[in-house]
């Protein structure tokens, strides 16, 4: 059996890209494999050493890439990579730009002129409709972006894929589309997969062989039925989360409430709470895509609400709105904690009451700070801290480090950080000012079961004071909460 790639009692060069010990790691022909593991267990640093990134201190790492003519191990090893997801990776973007259309620069390539690139076969993959690939690439759902990046990857026609959290940021059609392509793809292309995840439930069904990485240990190749079921002769029905795609509802004093699109009214008044958003007929269009048409929504302080719909349904644009990034909110019929927008307060106001995070943020995040000094910069609402934070201040942050079990990584750079420490990094900072509104977009992305469960665990214990208001973006309802009382769903 040919073999692809063989790394054997692997080490790399610099003592800071070295995991627990060395590595041995094989991939043959025929063969796709997952890699797995919980946040920070080393899984990014072994594929770094499989693509090459890290060179080897002794034995290099062996390549055979056979029937591919092509020379070099970039061209034949692709990665898609979850912090490179918005955008093309380069230093001209910035969170807001999405919004902020007077700002792009004329050359920002459309999704056809990106996918063109890779040799013009963009509509043959089906991931996009037209409206879409005539879109700037800035303009994309998160979900959307993901899904370029992977139509990028494939069409350069790798002998060897490598993906990063693959259903990370897909709504439930889109898992199922990267799904079946993959398949397609592996059924009739000499090409092999090696996808990393951090949770069983993510090993797709064509994959083969699982290596599991534990405590920067890399363990042995295991045929996926093995690894997944090793009490069991047979392979149960894919067991990945499936998406409640019936009416979701809220309940309000008994009372039930379906909140089903963007022209939904939702109208339910706390008897003793303040308002806290109010939208009365927002309509937003971006040259001819209408976002959100006529959507009016209420929340009031205390509630907790799931906005849930499909990549591209506006979720992303309606909490731009909110965390005053949309300067379209200006000209809408928008009112943030009793306060109508454009009747003279400043965006600082409306943002020292809210939390947030999401992927955009994620995307936006390429300052190599210690990672306190990340958390920090929720405090003065910045990507990047350009005010010292006081003594006091610092031990909050750590406080809040220590909630989500990163605090012995207060002094890493960020950059060095995996995905998913990154993550928990990132809703430190969305918590540690206390904010009167929380908003988290996606926030379990990539987090391991484990840190899932502490994730929402954190999420119902701050939800708990009644003067706490939450909107929470997920595909699915097991990701929530069980505090969430109302949900919104938009669709296309």
């Amino acid at each position: 059996m040919q073999t692809i790639i063989r790394i054997t009692q692997g080490t790399p060069r610099k003592t800071e890209w070295r995991l627990a010990q060395p590595v041995d790691f094989e991939l043959h022909a025929g063969e796709h494999i997952a890699i797995i593991g919980a946040n920070g267990s080393g899984k990014s640093m072994l594929v770094d050493m499989i693509t090459g990134k890290h060179p080897l201190l002794h034995n290099q790492a062996v390549y055979n890439f056979a029937p591919s003519t092509k020379e070099y191990v970039a061209d034949n090893i692709k990665l898609v990579a979850f912090k490179d997801s918005y955008g093309e990776n380069n230093a001209t973007y910035f969170l807001q730009q999405r919004w902020n259309q007077q700002e792009m620069d004329e050359d920002i390539a459309t999704v056809e002129e990106v996918l063109n690139r890779y040799g013009g076969k963009a509509e043959s993959l089906g991931f996009f409709p037209v409206s879409i690939l005539r879109s700037p690439i800035v303009l994309l759902s998160s979900g959307e972006m993901r899904k370029l990046e992977l139509a990028k990857a494939l069409l350069a026609e790798p002998r060897v894929l490598v993906i990063d959290n693959p259903y990370i940021g897909l709504d439930v059609q889109a898992r199922k589309l990267l799904d079946d392509t993959l398949q397609e793809i592996i059924q009739t292309k000499d090409i092999q997969l090696i996808i990393e995840v951090a949770r069983r439930e993510d090993i797709p069904p064509f994959i083969t062989h699982v290596v599991e990485v534990e405590d920067g240990k890399v363990g042995p190749s295991t045929p996926r039925q093995q690894f997944l079921y090793p009490q069991q002769q047979t392979d149960p029905t894919d067991d990945r989360e499936e998406e409640n795609t019936s009416g979701t509802q809220c309940a309000i004093d008994g009372d039930e409430c379906i909140c089903e699109h963007q022209t939904a009214v939702c109208n339910h008044e706390a008897t003793h709470h303040e308002p806290v958003i109010q939208f009365d007929h927002v309509s937003i269009v971006y040259g001819s895509r209408t976002i959100l048409n006529e959507l009016s929504w209420n929340v009031n302080q205390g509630e907790h609400w799931a906005l849930k719909g499909p990549n591209g349904s506006g979720k992303s644009t309606l909490l731009s709105l909110v965390c005053a990034d949309n300067p379209q909110a200006y000209a809408a019929n928008i009112s943030l904690f009793g306060h109508q927008r454009g009747t003279g307060e400043s965006i600082w106001d409306i943002k020292k009451k809210i939390g947030y995070v999401s992927p955009e943020m994620h995307r936006a995040y390429k300052h190599n700070l210690p990672t306190i000094d990340i958390v920090a910069s929720g405090l003065k609402d910045t990507v990047g801290l350009y005010v010292r934070a006081t003594e006091q201040e610092q031990h909050d942050c750590l406080q809040w480090m220590e909630i989500f079990g990163i605090a012995p990584l207060a002094n890493k750079p960020f950059l060095q950080l995996s995905s998913g420490q990154q993550r928990l990094a990132l809703l430190a900072r969305a918590f540690v000012k206390n904010p009167q509104l929380l908003i988290l977009d996606e926030p379990l992305h990539g987090l391991d079961d484990a840190n899932r469960i502490k994730v929402k665990n954190i999420i119902n214990d701050y939800c708990s004071n009644p003067s706490k208001t939450l909107i929470m973006v997920s595909h699915y309802d097991s990701e929530l909460p069980s505090c969430i009382n109302h949900t919104l769903v938009l669709q296309k």
